[in-house]
């Protein structure tokens, strides 16, 4: 591999370890609209039309765990997920770019 080359690859490097540093709070997992029943006799969810809420769904060691969000925390909940999933693509490219500068004995800083 040439010189430019592997000039190429470390300045993508340093411009995926800044994107990193910019990744704000993230959290594994996702939002999830599920329907509810309130429990008033004439309201129109016994009727089959439940009522849409939104909850924070994460699974870990095969069990399923949800919190609530309401509309306040949802936002925030989407933002965390969004970050986790860059995160993982950040992690992905990086890992690619390192590949080829180990290949080229050129991965040191």
């Amino acid at each position: 591999m040439d010189t430019k080359s592997i000039l190429q690859l470390k300045r993508r490097r340093l411009a995926l370890e800044k994107q990193l540093a910019q990744l704000g709070p993230l959290m594994r997992g996702s939002v999830v609209n599920l329907g509810t029943k309130c429990g008033n006799p004439n309201c129109r969810c016994t009727r089959g039309q439940k009522h849409i809420k939104s909850y924070y769904s994460l699974s870990t060691n095969g069990k399923t765990s949800i919190i609530y969000l309401g509309k306040r925390r949802e936002a925030l909940a989407h933002e965390c997920s969004a970050n986790y999933k860059r995160l993982l693509q950040i992690i992905d490219e990086m890992t690619l770019v390192n590949m080829q500068l180990l290949k080229a004995n050129a991965l040191h800083k």
